[in-house]
């Protein structure tokens, strides 16, 4: 099965999307003080220009459905989290930021496996 463009500018999407929240969170600890963090900022930010670039059918929509969920319980992990522990300096559970982190890159695989299988 060869790709189409769209597909082929999904996947990227996903595979940027991935590497983006891996970048920011190694920018953030082991190469802290580093452009590490910059270059996640840049594919986060660019990988959903490229997802809405991708066309409008999308990816797989089971899929897709699958990483809306598991990307939406990501961003509550990591980010409440993280914001908890602005606020009262207290976590939400232990390892949720993590927990959120890893969730949020299989989440942005999700998205480039949708489009690889896509129907038509």
């Amino acid at each position: 099965m060869g790709l189409d463009l769209d597909r082929a500018v999904g996947v990227l999407a996903g595979l940027a999307g991935a590497a983006g929240v891996a970048a920011s969170a190694a920018g953030a600890h082991a190469y802290a003080g580093t452009n590490l963090d910059t270059a996640g900022k840049m594919l986060l930010v660019h990988a959903a220009a490229l997802l809405a670039l991708a066309g409008p059918l999308g990816g797989s929509r089971r899929l897709s459905r699958l990483a809306a969920v598991v990307m939406a319980v990501g961003i509550a992990l990591f980010a409440g989290d993280l914001a908890m522990r602005a606020v009262t300096e207290a976590h939400l559970f232990p390892m949720a930021a993590p927990m959120g982190g890893l969730l949020l890159i299989a989440s942005w695989l999700i998205v480039a496996i949708s489009f690889v299988a896509r129907r038509g």
